[in-house]
């Protein structure tokens, strides 16, 4: 019996787990959890949202998602990379409660942190995040009432994917920045992932950012650039939602009422701008900003389902149906804001752990959900992670940032995107001029208001409401969503090619050959 196992494990698709036993089954499951691992705490360490709040809600989004989806869908929600630039965009605004004019004020109050923090602008991307996530049940129902084929013809390859290299290249900068703290630290985790990327096998190629990330941390640690001073005071158990960081808190008190100052520094004439703003008018700046991205997130689940059913030999685009696990996504991402954990997104590494083990029981991926929650109530080993120096973040980030906008880069390539035609070319150009010009200009973003709410709306949010209405608009629409395949609307953000893991097997055969 053991060796007829042996024989199906790897060979062919394993729908029922339970034939493999207990014990492999947990093993199983412990699998999924680390192939999620790695990028899953990358967006908190970036963006400084909870690490304990992101492991506790991409368990729970997984098991809502799997609710929502009939339970038929082996896929694992993971923290989304494409609203890095969005949280960025609303916790980097320079906010006071004062007015300063002159550049000595201005840095006199930085220097007492006078400025709303990070930490304190997060819950404000929260909520727009939340919101992001609530449109995917608009397409949900879109899909429901007309059909896949009409409301994909607003959402081409030609507007998501110029939106795609778009967010890689406005978080470029940061990167660079962090990995300037130390380049040797972490040009380690840069060669680790390429290592892994070009030359690994198996599970190493599917955790090129985890073993980034362990490689650099222990050479960090090794010449005594990191300190553990918080990883000793961290309790082992406690709980991993904080109230103050979610967006709860932002309506309970009178915190941020009345008015604040929007600072900006003209670079040239180091003329300090200031304008002010409203705890209205931040909310709804940071929905503006930060919405427009659910329309890359959306076509990359699109994308991400449809892998999950060719790796499985089963079509999830009609059965449960993308009705459904966009609702689940959606609501995942949603329930995530509101408690302030980044937004959630089908992970392609778990994709890849499935074609590899051909083990496809949706039972394991919810087990690897469970085994995430129970890390989440450990404050100890949140505060691990949260020591982990800045130059390895920017190592990691550096390759990561790159891949997002190759993505891009691939999502028109591959869908054969025809540049010849004068409509493709316009959208493409004002998306990316827009998105990265107004980010890096002086003003930083486009301000206007509305009624006695003053508005600061990115460079981002500009291309992608720019690029759906004149894809809309423009005569020449030539995208058709075929929904048995689905490949050529999606990108995988989190830096796993499926098509490079479906392409092993295949490579193994002609080498025996």
């Amino acid at each position: 019996m053991a060796d007829s196992k042996k024989e199906v494990l790897g060979e062919q698709g394993i729908y029922d787990a339970k034939t493999l036993g207990t014990p492999k089954t947990l093993v199983l499951g412990l699998q999924h959890m680390f192939a999620m691992f790695g990028s899953t705490v990358l967006v908190p360490i970036i963006t400084g949202l909870s690490v304990s709040a992101t492991l506790l809600f991409a368990g729970l989004g997984t098991l809502l998602f799997h609710l929502i989806t009939k339970r038929k869908v082996p896929a694992f929600l993971g923290s989304s990379f494409a609203f890095l630039a969005g949280y960025g965009a609303i916790s980097g605004l320079m906010l006071a409660r004062e007015q300063y004019t002159t550049q000595e004020a201005l840095d006199a109050a930085v220097a007492d942190g006078k400025f709303l923090s990070a930490s304190h602008l997060l819950p404000y991307a929260c909520f727009g995040v939340a919101l992001a996530g609530l449109l995917y049940l608009v397409l949900a129902l879109l899909f429901k009432v007309f059909g896949a084929m009409r409301v994909m013809k607003f959402f081409p390859p030609i507007v998501t994917g110029p939106i795609i290299m778009a967010i890689g290249l406005i978080l470029s900068q940061s990167a660079i920045n962090s990995c300037s703290s130390n380049w040797p630290i972490a040009l380690v985790a840069i060669f680790a992932i390429i290592i892994c990327n070009i030359w690994g096998k198996g599970m190493v190629k599917i955790l090129p950012i985890l073993i980034g990330v362990i490689a650099s941390y222990l050479v960090a640690a090794v010449t005594g650039n990191v300190d553990f001073s918080g990883v000793a005071a961290a309790p082992w158990i406690g709980l991993p939602i904080k109230f103050q960081d979610t967006v709860f808190a932002l309506f309970s008190s009178a915190r941020d009422s009345g008015t604040l100052f929007l600072h900006t520094v003209n670079p040239e004439t180091k003329e300090i701008v200031v304008s002010s703003m409203t705890k209205g008018g931040l909310l709804l700046t940071a929905a503006i900003t930060i919405v427009p991205i659910a329309i890359a997130t959306m076509m990359e689940h699109i994308g991400d389902i449809s892998a999950i059913s060719s790796t499985v030999n089963r079509n999830f685009i009609k059965d449960p149906g993308l009705h459904r696990t966009l609702t689940g996504d959606g609501l995942a991402t949603a329930v995530a804001s509101l408690f302030g954990a980044p937004a959630n997104t089908t992970y392609g590494e778990n994709t890849g752990v499935l074609s590899l083990t051909k083990v496809f029981d949706p039972f394991v991926i919810r087990l690897a959900a469970f085994f995430a929650i129970l890390m989440s109530f450990c404050p100890k080993f949140s505060a691990i992670i949260e020591a982990m120096p800045s130059a390895t973040v920017g190592g990691i980030s550096l390759v990561l940032y790159g891949m997002i906008s190759a993505v891009g880069v691939r999502n028109v390539v591959e869908t054969q995107v025809d540049f010849s035609k004068s409509r493709n070319v316009i959208i493409a150009a004002l998306i990316l001029v827009l998105s990265i010009g107004i980010n890096f200009s002086a003003a930083g973003a486009i301000a206007f208001s509305i009624g006695s709410a003053n508005i600061a709306l990115s460079g981002l949010a500009v291309g992608s409401l720019v690029g759906i209405i004149l894809n809309a608009v423009l005569p020449g629409k030539d995208f058709n969503f075929n929904e048995d395949a689905g490949t050529e609307t999606g990108a995988d953000l989190s830096g796993i090619s499926e098509k490079e893991l479906k392409k092993e097997p295949a490579k193994k055969e002609a080498e025996k050959k």
